[in-house]
């Protein structure tokens, strides 16, 4: 079921056509939409942006995006001048916001195709210097429809490769760690953790904490990297800026056994996914197994490593099986 809070389109809304289990109408302080949704079970909201209040001053928005999952809301935005701005709108990227238009056709269209950061890259101005051709039309067509999918900008010269635990503690910080490691012998490598701070027990100044709010950021600051390591964790925004997802499943049975009691689906959207079976103990056979009862293929099964080696083959045979040049440059 969606929500709809609306104001100076609260006409246009109404003709909407979806299933809506609330609907709000006036103009409300941004703290009263929070604290109203914020443990609020829904699909999609609709959001006009005339229904916040003081919404031309970007730091309301910013403790939206903050509070509440922004890849559920779909932003209505009006035709004012602050928010029609190319600056407004890469203010919007920047905190997350990628999915918004100005009609109901953009509406219809986001509610079935919600964009990622790639749909609307074009619009992000990473340095704040905005030219003529970036400004947005107030066209018709909603933004998601008009947008090309470029790869990400200005780093179109850069691997980026995040690393996600899918079973609770899978090792993805020590892999990305000890990829990192392999891979600056013959690349200029940066690695990247998105909310924590795990890095730091490693010891190691060079590999970046960031949060997901400035990780865009932090990623643009790096372009010049041949390949990019990010350990994603929950970051929404992280996984957008990825060029590829490496997935880590730990198989034991505890740990699988409580996946499957959490999160039931989980192993049904890994199909096609780059999968690791990681800190593994499988056999061939074993991982054959895995594949018939789970319905995915594998695509490495990684047994525990020891972070200490200079240098370690298994490791070295999975980041060539990634495509990496491992030969003495």
């Amino acid at each position: 079921m969606n929500v709809i809070v609306s104001n100076k389109y609260q006409l246009m809304l109404e003709n909407l056509g979806i299933d809506v289990i609330k609907n709000l109408n006036g103009e409300f302080d941004v703290d009263e939409i929070i604290s109203t949704f914020q443990n609020f079970f829904y699909q999609r909201m609709i959001l006009d942006i005339t229904a916040i209040k003081n919404y031309k001053d970007i730091r309301n928005l910013q403790k939206l995006s903050i509070s509440l999952d922004m890849d559920k809301i779909i932003l209505l935005l009006d035709d004012s001048e602050e928010s029609s701005s190319p600056a407004y709108l890469s203010k919007l990227i920047s905190m997350g916001i990628y999915n918004f238009t100005r009609n109901l056709e953009g509406i219809q269209y986001l509610y079935n195709h919600p964009n990622s950061y790639r749909d609307v890259a074009q619009f992000h101005q990473i340095d704040d210097n905005v030219t003529p051709t970036q400004t947005v039309a107030k066209a018709e067509t909603p933004v998601a429809a008009v947008v090309t999918k470029p790869q990400y900008s200005g780093g179109e010269h850069s691997r980026i490769i995040g690393v996600k635990n899918v079973t609770k503690s899978a090792g993805a910080t020590t892999l990305v760690y000890m990829m990192y490691n392999e891979l600056a012998r013959n690349y200029n490598v940066t690695a990247i953790e998105v909310d924590k701070t795990d890095f730091t027990y490693l010891k190691d100044n060079t590999m970046i904490s960031a949060i997901s709010g400035t990780v865009m950021q932090e990623v643009g600051k790096y372009t010049s990297s041949d390949v990019i390591l990010i350990d994603i964790n929950n970051s929404v925004q992280a996984e957008t800026l990825c060029n590829e997802i490496i997935y880590l499943i730990e198989p034991t049975t505890i740990k699988l056994n409580k996946l499957m009691m959490v999160t039931p689906q989980t192993l049904k959207t890994l199909k096609d996914k780059k999968v690791i079976l990681n800190q593994s103990l499988l056999s061939s056979k074993d991982v054959l197994d895995f594949e018939y009862e789970s319905r995915l293929k594998i695509f490495y099964n990684m047994p525990p490593l020891d972070e200490r080696e200079t240098r370690n083959s298994m490791l070295n045979d999975f980041l060539v099986r990634l495509g990496f040049d491992l030969q003495a440059r």
